[in-house]
C-alpha cells in the first residue's frame, strides 16, 4: 500500500504495527527496509537513502550509545523523555535547560552504575558549597529523575531522598522604592528601551519573562476602560486583567521603532528568553546606579506598596496574577508585621503600662 511517496510500501504485520520498505528508484524489485514512518522527524533521511538504493541505519539517540543500566544511560534517557514532553508542549524548555544544567554533572562517569551511593551526592552537594541554592537544586533534580526511574521499574531506590538542604533562605531580591524609580528614569529617559522595560514591570506588576511577550495585542477593552489582559508565563498563573495606566500608554508610545512587544531586542525583535531579559534589565540598573536591584525587586516593592496603601491580600493577587494568597503574603508579610507592631506600641504609649 503507498502512501503519498513513490516507492514507499507499508506492509501491515500480525502484530497490529507496520513495517516500511521502500523500491529504489530504477529498480521496482528490491525492496529496502526503513526503520519508521512518514511521521517520524527521521523519515525523509531514511526514505531518501533507500529511494537512492542505500540501506539506511536507524537514528540513534544519546542513551543508545550509553551502557545499557549505567548512569549515563539513565541520564540521557530522563532527557529524552523531557524533550519528548517539550515537543508535546506539557513541560517548559526552561525546565529542560534546568535539568540539563543541573544533572549534566553526572555524566562524568557516564559507565557507573544508576544507583549513586548517598554519601556521594552528599560529596558532590557540598562541592558546590560556594552555590547553596544550586546545590540544593542539583540534589531535588537527581531526587526527581530517580522518582521517574522508580515509576518505570529501572530501580527500587531513591538516594537523592533525605539528603538535607544546606541553603538557608534569605529575604530574597531587594524591594524597589520610589527613589530607585526616580534615579532609573533619570538615566534612561522616555523613549528609551530601558525606561520602556521599567513602566511595563511597574504598572503591571509582570514577571521578567512576561516582558518577552506583552505588547500591543493584549491591550483590550473592559467596561469601557482600556486594559491589559494576559496569561503570566510562568506556568500556573492565572489570567491578569488590569487597566492600561496613562503612564504606562504613554512610555509604551514614545518609543521610535514599535513591534510585536512593548520591549525589543536586537533588530526589533522579542528578546528570545526571560534569562536574556533579565540580563539586559540588570545592565541598565547598573547603568543607573543601582547594581543591587533586579527586575524582580519591582514586583516585590509593588507587592509592598499595594499592602501599604490597604489593598487586600485577594486584591494583590488579581494584580500579580498570583493563584495562591500564601504567594502575596511572601510580598506583604514585612508590612503587616509593622502594622501589628505600630498598633501595639501605640497601645503601650496609651496605657503607660510601665508607669
Amino acid at each position: 500500500m503507498k502512501v503519498n511517496f513513490p516507492g514507499l510500501v507499508v506492509e501491515p504485520l500480525p502484530s497490529g504495527k507496520k513495517r516500511y520498505r521502500v523500491r529504489p528508484e530504477g529498480d521496482k524489485a528490491k525492496r529496502i527496509r526503513i526503520h519508521c514512518g512518514p511521521d517520524d522527524p527521521d523519515f525523509q533521511r531514511q526514505y531518501l537513502a533507500a529511494r537512492r538504493g542505500e540501506k539506511p541505519e536507524p537514528l540513534k539517540a544519546a542513551s543508545d550509545y550509553a551502557k545499557p543500566k549505567s548512569i549515563g544511560w539513565m541520564v540521557n534517557a530522563y532527557f529524552e523523555f523531557l524533550e519528548a514532553r517539550v515537543q508535546a508542549g506539557t513541560t517548559s524548555p526552561k525546565t529542560l535547560k534546568k535539568k540539563r544544567n543541573l544533572l549534566t554533572r553526572l555524566l562524568e562517569r557516564p559507565d557507573r552504575t544508576m544507583l549513586i551511593p548517598q554519601e556521594k551526592l552528599i560529596e558532590m552537594q557540598d562541592a558546590m558549597g560556594a552555590t547553596p541554592a544550586q546545590a540544593d537544586a542539583f540534589i531535588e533534580a537527581v531526587g526527581v529523575m530517580y522518582d521517574w526511574a522508580i515509576e518505570r521499574k529501572y530501580l527500587q531506590q531513591n538516594p537523592a531522598r533525605g539528603i538535607k538542604p544546606i541553603y538557608r533562605k534569605g529575604s530574597g531580591a531587594k524591594p524597589w522604592k520610589a527613589a530607585d524609580v526616580r534615579a532609573f528614569f533619570a538615566k534612561h529617559r522616555i523613549g528609551t528601551k530601558p525606561h520602556v522595560a521599567l513602566s511595563v514591570l511597574l504598572w503591571t506588576g509582570c514577571r521578567i519573562e512576561d516582558l518577552t511577550v506583552l505588547g500591543r495585542s493584549h491591550e483590550c477593552v473592559i467596561d469601557g476602560i482600556e486594559a491589559l489582559r494576559w496569561t503570566p508565563l510562568k506556568k500556573g498563573s492565572t489570567e491578569v486583567s488590569i487597566p492600561l495606566l496613562p503612564p504606562l500608554k504613554e512610555a509604551t508610545r514614545a518609543m521610535t521603532v514599535q513591534g510585536a512587544t512593548y520591549v525589543l531586542g536586537r533588530g526589533g525583535k522579542p528578546f528570545a528568553s526571560g534569562d536574556s531579559m533579565s540580563a539586559m534589565f540588570k545592565r541598565w540598573c547598573k547603568d543607573a546606579g543601582l547594581a543591587d536591584l533586579s527586575a524582580h525587586g519591582v514586583r516585590k516593592g509593588l507587592a509592598e506598596l499595594l499592602a501599604e496603601l490597604g489593598c487586600s491580600q485577594y486584591e494583590i493577587m488579581a494584580i500579580l496574577g498570583h493563584s495562591e494568597a500564601k504567594t502575596s503574603e511572601v510580598y506583604t508579610r514585612r508590612v503587616e508585621r509593622w502594622k501589628l507592631a505600630k498598633t501595639a506600641i501605640d497601645r503601650v504609649k496609651v496605657s503607660q503600662a510601665w508607669v
